[in-house]
């Protein structure tokens, strides 16, 4: 697909998440934080499960084709 933003750009806008999260936390958090339309789509693409960290949710996302 090529959406898939990348993973610096993420975790910019997951700054201050208190981990573990679920994944509609993660996306209220990212909308906040003003994080751009890529990262908000890649983050609503996620698996709804909770996250331990930010590692988990870039894995999860490099995942994402």
């Amino acid at each position: 697909m090529g959406d898939v933003p990348n993973p610096i750009q993420v975790q910019k806008s997951l700054s201050g998440v208190d981990y573990p999260v679920g994944k509609d936390r993660l996306v209220e958090h990212a909308k906040r934080e003003g994080a751009d339309q890529r990262v908000m789509d890649a983050l609503r693409r996620l698996p709804d499960r909770v996250y331990n960290g930010p590692n988990a949710v870039s894995e999860e996302i490099g995942k994402l084709d």
